[in-house]
């Protein structure tokens, strides 16, 4: 009976939610743990446990125990992009766990048996739930640029370094390379490896000069739309470039107990809307379920035009307060007299103020329900309508 109660109310889509979550949370986990046992184990002396240890060399046993934990930084990345769905993170997890659980080998530790076995054990759940991460990573064309420039400027140094290495001071190798570069032209610049010659100092010059600059736009381009939207996704606000892309939507307009539905319909039908409401705690709930929302007076003209009301297919109005309404209805329509505009009355005195204020139909909820109502129960209404909304209603514990 208790278990019955439970299962009706979960949502229909638990199992997709429980999976979903799984593996999120299993990346997670195995982030920590790889960023956990690296740590332990570059303090660690050489260890014998385990039947590979007598066969790993120490130079990798030590390379192993940092190179683990930034393979868990990585996870880290991969584990937030899967809380997003994005079929990147995706990818990335899939390619990482196997990585995680060879260096767990390699590292010939007691503490790296919990990695290797959930390693082992989260990539076949990863891979039943592949389906589920469908989202695909949109990069604008400045971001690709920032990207390419940055891996174009570290090449450049890598290689410009390594084939002048006899005019630098400590460089040998491809490694000593590009450690000059990355310190280079991040600004650190330890000052164990310098140019020896006129040629190798105009070069190193070209790499802090190239080396800061793709940083900085790298960080810009990459980083700051990330921030910004992390910013405008928890106070509702939606940049103006997402309002640009708005194209026969529907807007609706203010947010209460009577919008809710309507805001549900509209989101499972899968319809392209946009929410104007002032309220931000409702803002930032909408926006926390992947709703678009503008946080603004919706009876003001500068937010409607910023929804683009003007290529709007239609407007709805349905708060608990009717004289917002018709002051929302009202602009709305000397915005854009064209545009159809459907509205709720909670007061039926108040429908013909609302028609007057420009609404095309105004729904009175009263009058509505009683009609239902009466022709449910006089056997004239043969549709479920009633009978589901009244289901909907009814306790969870009523017999």
């Amino acid at each position: 009976m208790v278990g019955a109660r439970i299962v009706d109310r979960l949502p229909d889509n638990w199992r997709w939610v429980v999976t979903t979550r799984a593996s999120v949370v299993l990346a997670l986990l195995i982030a920590l743990l790889s960023v956990a046992t690296g740590i332990v184990r570059i303090d660690q002396q050489a260890a014998d446990f385990g039947p590979l240890a007598p066969h790993v060399p120490v130079a990798v046993q030590d390379a192993v125990g940092f190179t683990g934990a930034l393979t868990g930084f990585l996870m880290v990345g991969s584990a937030l992009a899967l809380r997003r769905r994005l079929r990147a993170g995706w990818w990335a997890t899939v390619l990482l766990l196997p990585l995680t659980a060879i260096q767990g080998l390699l590292q010939a530790s007691p503490y790296s048996l919990p990695l290797v076995m959930l390693s082992a054990c989260a990539l076949p759940t990863l891979l039943l739930t592949r389906r589920q991460f469908d989202r695909s990573l949109s990069l604008t064309t400045t971001q690709i640029a920032a990207g390419a420039a940055l891996v174009g400027v570290q090449a450049y140094g890598t290689f410009g370094a390594y084939a002048l290495r006899e005019q630098f001071d400590g460089i040998d190798h491809l490694l000593d390379a590009f450690y000059f570069t990355l310190i280079t032209s991040s600004t650190v610049g330890y000052g164990d490896i310098g140019p020896a010659t006129e040629v190798a100092i105009l070069f190193t010059m070209s790499v802090v000069v190239l080396g800061v600059a793709s940083f900085g736009i790298a960080v810009g381009a990459l980083v700051g739309p990330a921030i910004q939207a992390r910013i405008s996704k928890t106070l509702g606000i939606m940049t103006d470039s997402e309002l640009d892309l708005l194209d026969d939507h529907i807007l609706v307009l203010g947010y209460g107990d009577l919008t809710e539905p309507i805001v549900d319909e509209l989101h499972e039908a899968g319809r392209q809307f946009l929410v104007v409401t002032r309220d931000p705690e409702a803002a930032s709930a909408l926006a926390n379920r992947d709703i678009r929302v503008l946080t603004a007076n919706p009876s003001d003209e500068d937010p409607l035009r910023r929804a683009r009301i003007e290529s709007a297919r239609a407007v709805l109005v349905a708060t608990d307060d009717d004289a917002q309404d018709a002051l929302a209805v009202l602009t709305a329509r000397e915005l854009r007299p064209d545009v159809r505009i459907v509205t709720a009355a909670t007061d039926r005195e108040n429908s013909r103020k609302l028609e007057r204020a420009g609404a095309d139909d105004v729904i009175s909820l009263s009058e509505l329900g009683g009609h239902l109502l009466v022709r449910s129960a006089l056997g004239e209404d043969e549709s479920p309508i009633v009978s589901r909304l009244l289901e909907d209603e009814q306790p969870s514990g009523a017999n």
